[in-house]
């Protein structure tokens, strides 16, 4: 992640939103404080499917006494649009 002060993000703001959308993420700060990210978009699709799985293997830890349902709930919480 790269910090850029905000004179030179608005000077080159261009070249940050290349970078941006090939994957980085800038910080733009205001007299050495960050005051803002700016982070490539997702597909909402996608973003779901990854916090769906990120939930899952949050619960994976507790599989031994999660019951059934609340395992299966999970499972197709990434399916639901």
């Amino acid at each position: 992640m790269d910090t850029v002060g905000a004179y030179e993000a608005k000077t080159h703001l261009a070249r940050l939103l290349d970078r941006v959308a090939g994957g980085e993420t800038v910080t733009i700060t205001r007299r050495g404080r960050p005051v803002a990210r700016m982070v490539p978009v997702e597909d909402d699709a996608v973003s779901r499917s990854r916090q769906a799985a990120q939930r899952i293997l949050e619960r994976r830890k507790h599989l031994n006494r999660a019951p059934l349902s609340e395992l299966l709930d999970t499972v197709h919480e990434g399916h639901r649009f």
